[in-house]
């Protein structure tokens, strides 16, 4: 008899726990993606009035990320990326770039955050995505991942003017004070996400709040500032096969700078931005094209710069100890072309020309072209 229990326990005890690594599998996932890039620059003029070299790198950007679904309502959520920590908004790594012969590579968390959605409320906690409406990185850069608590909620409804009201909100500290938390140097958004027309016009209104923000990043600013920027956004969908949309965004800072003293007399009122968008098309099945063409006014207080994107131009704050771009108070054109190789695989390209809008200090303006060739892969 007892041999018999030692039996059973030898064999329930190994099912038990196959068991239980079975179910933890289920509720874990993972996504990873790799890029490789080609890219030109040229006729990049410095505020000097001098050119910058001429310059084509070979540049990859590697991702990889664990979800677990612990309860029904509850997910955790990490996710690492080849990149130099100092440039949030650069991961792309350049072959041959300062590695040493052929050392190891750079690589740090981008993600590292708990979900919570129950019925038509959500949010999460940590360091995610910004939980914002947006259809381009010319405000915030997709490689930029704010540190806070976010919360939304969602209703649908049943009538042809409005289909979807979504509300998105948060608090997120660039930089903690050690004291109480109105101290901070911090950012905070308030949304409103409609869909109307049967889903094929969207608006997303915004608040956004920066508060205490240096005018140069990575602890080299010399004063701080205040934003309070008021974002009208809308795309529409004009086609539906092929896709054809529209989109707009407006931006505008209301807080006054005329008594700071440490900007330029020609920068004090440069705080709109514009950009508009149209693109036809989409990939996502083997064999789908999309073109895109946007065009952009961005002025120098209309946006964070170094919270924004740094695609457009070789503009940067490396003259002042930071890595980190510096891609507002300027205007131009970009034209996007892709192709779908496969689900989940594309190759794109992607043609920038810029020039600044203000010339503050220096004797000329700068601008730039940049071309990039593209090839993506995601799990």
């Amino acid at each position: 008899m007892k041999k018999s229990i030692c039996i059973l326990l030898l064999l329930w005890i190994p099912c038990q726990l196959w068991a239980q690594a079975d179910s933890t599998s289920r509720k874990l996932t993972f996504k990873g993606d790799f890029r490789f890039r080609v890219e030109q620059d040229w006729n990049s003029r410095k505020a000097d009035g001098s050119y910058r070299d001429d310059r084509l790198r070979w540049r990859y950007r590697a991702r990889f990320g664990m979800y677990y679904q612990h309860r029904s309502w509850v997910s955790m959520g990490l996710r690492i990326r080849t990149g130099q920590p100092e440039k949030q908004q650069d991961p792309q790594l350049t072959l041959g770039d300062g590695f040493g012969e052929f050392s190891t590579l750079p690589i740090t968390f981008e993600h590292a955050f708990v979900k919570f959605e129950h019925k038509w409320i959500s949010g999460w906690l940590g360091k995610n995505t910004f939980p914002f409406q947006k259809q381009n990185e010319l405000f915030w850069s997709d490689n930029v991942f704010p540190d806070g608590i976010s919360l939304s909620g969602t209703f649908h409804f049943q009538n042809k003017i409005l289909q979807s009201l979504k509300v998105n909100s948060g608090h997120f500290i660039m930089t903690a004070r050690g004291r109480s938390l109105d101290t901070d140097s911090y950012f905070q958004g308030l949304q409103v996400v409609t869909t109307h027309l049967k889903n094929r016009l969207q608006l997303y209104p915004a608040i956004y709040y920066f508060r205490s923000m240096p005018n140069i990043p990575d602890g080299h600013g010399t004063f701080e500032l205040n934003y309070s920027i008021f974002h009208a956004g809308a795309k529409v969908e004009l086609i539906k096969s092929p896709q054809l949309f529209v989109e707009l965004d407006y931006y505008v800072n209301t807080q006054n700078y005329d008594r700071n003293d440490s900007i330029p007399q020609a920068l004090k009122d440069e705080k709109n931005g514009l950009v508009v968008s149209a693109s036809l098309g989409s990939m996502e099945h083997k064999g789908d094209w999309k073109i895109r063409f946007t065009y952009q006014h961005l002025e120098r207080w209309a946006a964070v710069d170094f919270l924004a994107q740094n695609d457009w131009a070789r503009w940067d704050y490396s003259a002042q100890g930071s890595p980190d771009g510096r891609l507002t108070n300027y205007r131009g054109l970009e034209v996007m072309a892709g192709y779908a190789l496969a689900k989940n695989m594309n190759v794109l390209m992607r043609l920038f020309l810029v020039e600044q809008l203000v010339l503050p200090l220096g004797q000329a303006k700068e601008n730039g072209n940049r071309i990039r060739f593209d090839f993506n892969i995601a799990f």
